[in-house]
């Protein structure tokens, strides 16, 4: 009886965990714009810390700019883009239980019996996580128009954390431009 329901507690932690390396997208709009009025666009700023994140955030962003209709111009553009990407360490704390023998309700039979005697480790690691914010304003009257920000775990490996930027792109601007 107790099997199952270690496999279950398994797949759920399982579950639980792949969750974790998911980004987290949000995005935000001025819901009175017009977004079929804007055509081009001018880069304004990029900065991501280094020039190789600099140049991938730029790449990824027109990228998906591109697919969406819009042209990027060197300026004067309708609208004007902004990007800043940051990365920081983020303590992330870990729970390992040992004894799963016992507890509330497994023995088998219901009761809420003794259990085993279990014991649990926590660990504190730190992870880095890398931020993007990308802006975008009427050239003319400098309002924001739209703001999309992503945030991901980064890996050691700088080719995955480049694949996984532009996965994250593609995300961040699946519902641009919006509608209402």
């Amino acid at each position: 009886m107790k099997k199952p329901y270690a496999l279950a507690l398994f797949g759920l932690l399982l579950c639980n965990s792949l969750s974790l390396f998911a980004a987290n997208i949000s995005t935000d709009y001025d819901h009175s714009a017009n977004f079929s009025q804007y055509k081009t666009y001018s880069w304004l700023k990029v900065q991501a810390g280094d020039s190789l994140w600099t140049q991938r955030v730029q790449q990824d962003v027109d990228a998906q700019l591109a697919a969406k209709g819009w042209t990027k111009v060197e300026s004067n553009g309708n609208a004007s883009i902004t990007a800043f990407r940051s990365t920081q360490e983020q303590p992330t704390m870990e729970t390992f239980y040992n004894g799963l023998g016992g507890g509330w309700g497994w023995r088998g039979r219901g009761g809420f019996g003794g259990g085993g005697m279990g014991m649990s480790t926590t660990t504190t690691e730190n992870t880095k996580v890398g931020t993007t914010v990308v802006d975008i304003f009427d050239s003319q009257t400098k309002q924001l128009l739209w703001r999309g920000s992503e945030s991901s775990d980064l890996g050691n490996n700088s080719e995955k954390n480049a694949k996984s930027l532009a996965k994250d792109m593609g995300n961040l601007f699946k519902h641009f431009p919006p509608t209402h």
